[in-house]
């Protein structure tokens, strides 16, 4: 019986202890890592910075904006984004489709202090300068938005068109 109690209150501590690993403890990149094997996604897979082919240039506000608001892109191309945060709050941008975008707002309204690191997404902290550097190979309509708490639900996204290359099959 001493024994079971014992074990039981030793897993107890140790879970307790436990950090919690929503997207891991530690703090937000400024700048997307480049992993060192690319998860292709619907939306591209992250890009090498030796072959960027366009620089794209975005602030964000606290008016919970980003300008510009509206992207076109061509297919193959890969956009380094300079993201400034002209605001006092954090703001962050992450890449995505709608769905993918509105599901991860609902968790982070759950959980406003999750932490992530993918490369599609940035936080950048106020007055500062972030980036990402994404390879858009897969054409269609996609999103970006500032997935904070509060701050998708009050507007602050944008579109992003990614044009097929020429003579692709639709």
């Amino acid at each position: 019986m001493k024994r079971s109690l014992l074990l039981f209150a030793v897993l107890t501590a140790t879970l307790i202890t436990l950090p919690v690993q929503a997207h891991g403890e530690k703090k937000h990149a400024s700048i997307a890592p480049a992993p060192a094997i690319a998860e292709q996604t619907a939306w591209g897979v992250a890009g090498n910075p030796a072959q960027v082919t366009r620089t794209i240039s975005l602030d964000m506000s606290d008016a919970m904006r980003f300008t510009p608001d509206t992207l076109a892109v061509k297919e193959g191309e890969t956009v380094r984004f300079v993201i400034r945060n002209q605001g006092r709050m954090l703001h962050e941008m992450v890449i995505g489709t709608p769905d993918e975008l509105a599901k991860h707002a609902a968790l982070m309204a759950r959980f406003p202090s999750m932490e992530h690191d993918e490369a599609y997404m940035a936080h950048v902290d106020p007055g500062k300068t972030g980036g990402i550097v994404w390879h858009f190979n897969r054409a269609g309509s996609f999103e970006f938005a500032c997935l904070i708490a509060g701050h998708y639900e009050a507007g602050m996204r944008g579109t992003i068109t990614v044009t097929p290359k020429p003579g692709a099959a639709k």
